[in-house]
């Protein structure tokens, strides 16, 4: 079921929220089964099959959890290590399965000549946030971090709907709290009103935004593709146009999500940890990083990075730990080599960050006024955060080459002024590089001069101010509502 659909707006989120708070008023644990049971109806509508899948991960993670629990009260530090390596290694295997069997074995058919296959393997929704969420938990466990054990509570830890599908990663000690908390289960009407801020925003962000930005990347990375075999290369224009389109496009849909995310969360008196700071403003890869899905960031931080021994050995090992942290992170993403080459990207643009601070800006450049610094470092890091997604985006290394020669001059097809502002976009019928500029130029001063999303709150004030919010939100709801169309599921499902 998506967010952005008529079945949730309007029949699936009023009958939850609705349930909620009634079964609330008679006794908690009857309000969270019925919200843990909402969220598997939630996940069963793409496919009823893997409700199996996720209950049997939760029911295993959560006996793991327990019996290393037990061992940690028992001293038993060995057992309940080896336990924790079971139970990741258990984890990992499954989504390593699901999600890069296929990979793997192609790769080697590619290098071997072999026909080896398992057939085809339906990744399943959301595998990859539910299993490093698990993840997380067990190892919270195993730190001695987990002080709740209730397996309703864990169960809508794992499954609770807004987060379920694509993020952001949660942490068991945040969230169980919440669930055990009194005021959860009693409406709080300012909660309600920010929430539908919230949700609307992120409609806006996904159906206005992001949807309108699709066919245009689309059309334009298809172009660079049938360009490599007619030999008629994109133009300068054309290749950044379809670069910005994609970053926009990316930065919108799952933006949008997280917005939405929490802003139904919220409703229900849940808060989600923030997963976007305003990423392009970012002016260094390091600072990107930490506004750019902040919660996966702060997830291959602690559990990758700093166990491979993060700066704590030395800075050749600290840049080998990085770039692994990086390439790892790449490939969570998706099973395939322009993954692969986007993690590898960022671990050098980070390796390059560290060194350039290290040994030119302290020793050299401390007189350069801070916003210089901050105009020349925000603008190379949205060219080099723009040139990864290229490669983040194209269906194989061709693709993004060609995109990429094309933006930086390398091999490009040449274009008049004329043409670029009357002409069409590339071998792709009547689609018009004009109405493209109409879309870019607003996201990207939305992107750089607007808040973040989450500084938002539904203002209090005269009943007169109140109603002119309202009247705002649910317009702005209607519009997005209005411009529904095909389906349209959110960038980040298939990761």
């Amino acid at each position: 079921m998506l967010f952005n659909s008529y079945s949730f707006i309007f029949l699936y989120l009023p009958v939850v929220f609705l349930g909620f708070f009634q079964l609330g008023r008679i006794h908690h644990t009857y309000a969270a089964a019925w919200l843990a049971l909402a969220s598997l109806v939630f996940y069963s509508y793409w496919n009823p099959a893997y409700v199996g899948l996720l209950l049997g991960s939760i029911v295993f993670n959560y006996a793991l959890g327990m019996w290393i629990a037990k061992a940690g009260l028992k001293q038993e530090a060995r057992r309940k290590t080896r336990l924790l390596a079971f139970a990741i290694t258990a984890n990992l295997l499954l989504l390593a399965y699901y999600k890069y069997a296929n990979f793997f074995l192609s790769s080697v058919n590619d290098l071997a000549g072999s026909g080896l296959s398992l057939g085809e393997i339906i990744l399943p929704l959301g595998i990859s946030f539910f299993t490093f969420t698990q993840i997380a938990f067990l190892v919270d466990t195993w730190q001695g971090k987990v002080k709740e054990y209730n397996f309703i509570h864990y169960v809508l830890f794992v499954t609770y709907f807004p987060h379920l599908i694509a993020g952001p990663v949660l942490h068991h000690i945040d969230m169980m709290p919440q669930f055990a908390r009194a005021s959860t289960y009693r409406i709080d009407w300012d909660n309600v009103a920010t929430g539908l801020l919230l949700f609307t925003l992120g409609l806006c962000k996904k159906v206005l935004l992001a949807d309108s930005l699709a066919p245009y990347a689309t059309a334009i990375f298809d172009g660079a593709q049938h360009g490599l075999a007619s030999g008629i290369l994109p133009t300068i224009y054309e290749a950044w146009c379809g670069a910005l389109a994609y970053t926009l496009q990316i930065y919108f849909d799952f933006s949008g999500y997280t917005d939405m995310a929490l802003g139904i969360a919220l409703m229900f008196n849940i808060s989600l940890p923030i997963n976007f700071n305003s990423p392009y403003k970012a002016t260094s890869i390091i600072d990107f990083w930490r506004r750019w899905h902040m919660t996966l960031s702060a997830f291959l931080r602690d559990y990758l990075y700093i166990p491979l021994g993060g700066n704590r050995k030395g800075k050749l090992r600290r840049y080998g730990n990085l770039l692994a942290t990086m390439l790892l992170g790449g490939l969570w993403h998706g099973a395939g080599w322009t993954f692969v080459v986007w993690g590898a990207l960022h671990g050098i643009y980070l390796t390059i960050n560290h060194l350039w601070r290290e040994l030119i800006v302290e020793r050299y450049l401390r007189w350069v006024p801070g916003w210089l610094g901050t105009i020349a470092g925000g603008t190379l890091t949205f060219v080099a955060v723009v040139a990864a997604w290229v490669v983040f985006r194209a269906d194989n290394m061709p693709q993004a080459m060609t995109m990429l020669n094309a933006m930086f001059g390398i091999a490009a097809r040449p274009i008049s002024f004329d043409a670029v502002l009357h002409g069409n976009l590339l071998l792709l019928t009547d689609m018009s590089g004009r109405d493209l500029l109409r879309l870019l130029i607003p996201g990207l001063l939305w992107v750089w001069l607007l808040p973040n999303s989450t500084h938002l709150r539904f203002i209090k004030g005269s009943n007169i101010l109140m109603l002119v919010q309202a009247a705002i939100v649910l317009y702005m709801l209607y519009v997005a509502i209005d411009q529904f169309g095909s389906y349209s599921p959110f960038l980040y499902f298939q990761f």
